[in-house]
């Protein structure tokens, strides 16, 4: 019997320290499971290394240049920002009117980037220190039919015969015919051009006379001049041909060097006013339109600088 209780009690000695082996499995299974946490957090230097990868350059910042005054340049600097945007898809140029006095005020208030003028500056705006760059030249043919044996007058007698004042050929030294005006169309860059130079327009308006004959473009001038002996009108010097006759004016005829060189008188420069701080777009616009590219844009329609 003392056997039997023996064998019994080893029995419930071995069970105990089994179920106590077991119990320290337990614990130390536990114990791994914990650890997980830490092996989260070890990776945390892979996201860090995201996140340095997402800080590369961004593409380059779009930059504005903003563009006001003569509306007789306007249209040549559209079509200069045109193309310049089509070649920088980043730089967008606005480009508006508001006449060349206007062009200066805003330039050097900041308002603008460029202002526009379709003439010299005034000993005025000189003062302001601008930087002058001069894009293009205007030249308009003052013109009569190629019969007509007036071949010159002066800057006071054209305005005479355009107010209206001057009614005869003869008073001119001309034959005894009266005198057909024609002039363009309003809003035409050409008329503004001509009657800004030469004084034929004040605070009300043009001082053409009302018995001018009114043609639409170059083309419609032209004829007009080739088909009427005893008219006279103005003309781009780009479309002169031998249909009609360029007038001398003050003693100069009208020609590519004449009106670069600043000697006629019915010209005038086209330019770009910028502070002396220039921007870096404004800059690159007016380099593209001093460029061989964009100087073949000035050259569809006045004269380049180059």
């Amino acid at each position: 019997m003392k056997t039997l209780k023996s064998a019994g009690i080893l029995a419930m000695i071995l069970l105990m320290v089994f179920a106590l082996t077991a119990c320290g499995g337990s614990t130390d299974n536990a114990s791994a499971s914990t650890s997980t946490p830490a092996a989260s957090t070890e990776s945390t230097p892979a996201e860090t290394t995201s996140t340095e990868a997402t800080s590369e350059p961004a593409q380059a910042e779009e930059i504005t240049v903003n563009v006001s005054g003569s509306t007789s340049v306007l249209p040549l600097a559209q079509e200069e920002a045109d193309a310049f945007e089509a070649k920088y898809p980043n730089v967008r140029v606005n480009v508006n009117g508001g006449g060349s006095s206007q062009g200066v005020k805003d330039v050097s208030e900041g308002i603008s980037d460029i202002g526009n003028t379709s003439r010299n500056l005034k000993d005025s705006e000189k003062e302001l220190n601008l930087v002058e760059h001069v894009i293009a030249y205007d030249g308009i043919a003052v013109s009569v039919h190629p019969n007509n044996p007036v071949s010159g007058l002066t800057k006071e007698q054209v305005q005479g015969i355009f107010k209206g004042e001057i009614t005869n050929w003869k008073d001119v030294g001309g034959n005894d015919q009266e005198i057909v005006v024609i002039s363009r169309e309003d809003g035409s860059g050409t008329r503004g051009a001509f009657e800004e130079i030469l004084k034929l327009e004040d605070e009300s308006g043009s001082l053409v006379s009302d018995t001018a004959l009114i043609f639409n473009g170059n083309g419609g001038v032209k004829a007009a001049l080739a088909s009427k002996e005893d008219a006279i009108g103005y003309l781009s010097l780009g479309v002169v041909d031998e249909s009609v006759k360029p007038l001398e004016i003050d003693g100069v005829g009208p020609s590519v060097e004449t009106i670069k060189a600043g000697d006629y008188p019915v010209s005038r420069p086209f330019l770009m006013n910028t502070p002396q701080d220039t921007t870096e777009g404004a800059q690159m616009f007016i380099d593209f339109i001093l460029s061989d590219e964009g100087q073949a844009i000035v050259e569809e329609g006045y004269i380049t600088v180059k």
